[in-house]
């Protein structure tokens, strides 16, 4: 008998085996309108959590965090510790979601329809996924942010936002076929852009580089621990807080591969673009070019 946790892994991986879009991931029929803004981990850069209230409306907009990525019992308190006594929002909640069922509450999907801010903490971001794919909630977030509501997060809240989002650890010592894993996220992020966090502090340049050339289509953006990309609603990023990001393109790249005895074939590269952006850069996700 599969266990609860099983079955909503089960049911994302095989959305992504379809092709199909996340239940509340954006679509032609309710257009992406909103701005992300996505921190790669580590301490919360203060000129960084300004922006993402400014551009909720302001320190009296409605907020909703969602920590469910995270294991510990205090998460929630201090979340709405930090938006209330430390930017000064005192319209913040903690939507103390767990499970399907809790994403599934009327007023916990009324409040994050409402919000003008939702924020996503950190831990693990297949426990934001397999709670609110699908479910009310989700889908009232999926709204707020057509809207024009801001979405933020943090490690696991970063990582959650593309289409297809890269989950667990492993050795990536090398770049390989078959050595990350991807499931489906919550598709706030462009359809062909992956993100990682904790990027340069962590040493993650490998696994999205196995990403990017095991799918050439992606384009690539890792994010630093303390740094952030604002991710205006028009595909334009810039980068924020205090280290770099770095985005890797493959696509019309010369690919190879040498086939190893394990499967895990070994990729190669030539005519890889790589770009090192700092604080105040600029970037086009559709386009692919620095500004």
């Amino acid at each position: 008998m599969r266990s609860s946790r099983a079955l909503p892994l089960l049911f994302a991986f095989s959305l992504l085996l379809l092709g199909a879009k996340a239940p509340f991931a954006l679509g032609a029929e309710v257009p992406a309108r909103g701005h992300l803004v996505l921190i790669g981990g580590g301490e919360k850069p203060p000129e960084v959590m300004r922006k993402f209230v400014e551009l909720a409306g302001g320190k009296d907009a409605p907020i909703v965090v969602i920590p469910t990525a995270s294991s510990e019992a205090d998460a929630p308190d201090y979340y709405e510790k930090l938006f209330r006594e430390e930017l000064g929002c005192l319209d913040a909640v903690s939507l103390r979601i767990r499970s399907r069922a809790d994403a599934s509450r009327p007023d916990f999907a009324a409040l994050a329809r409402k919000a003008r801010g939702i924020f996503f903490g950190g831990g693990d971001q297949i426990r934001i996924t397999n709670a609110l794919l699908g479910t009310p909630v989700g889908d009232a977030i999926a709204a707020a942010f057509a809207g024009g509501a801001v979405v933020g997060g943090t490690s696991a809240g970063t990582a959650c936002q593309s289409e297809r989002m890269i989950t667990g650890e492993g050795d990536f010592t090398q770049v390989r076929t078959r050595s990350v894993e991807l499931w489906q996220g919550l598709g706030f992020l462009p359809p062909d852009v992956v993100v990682d966090q904790h990027f340069l502090r962590r040493q993650r340049q490998n696994r999205l580089l196995s990403v990017v050339l095991e799918h050439p289509g992606l384009l690539g953006v890792g994010v630093d621990e303390e740094t952030a990309i604002w991710v205006r609603p028009d595909g334009t990023l810039q980068v924020l807080g205090e280290s770099g990001v770095m985005v890797f393109d493959a696509k019309g790249a010369a690919l190879s591969r040498q086939p190893r005895p394990t499967g895990q074939d070994l990729l190669g590269v030539r005519g890889l673009s790589l770009h090192l952006l700092l604080p105040g850069d600029t970037f086009d996700l559709n386009s692919r070019r620095p500004l």
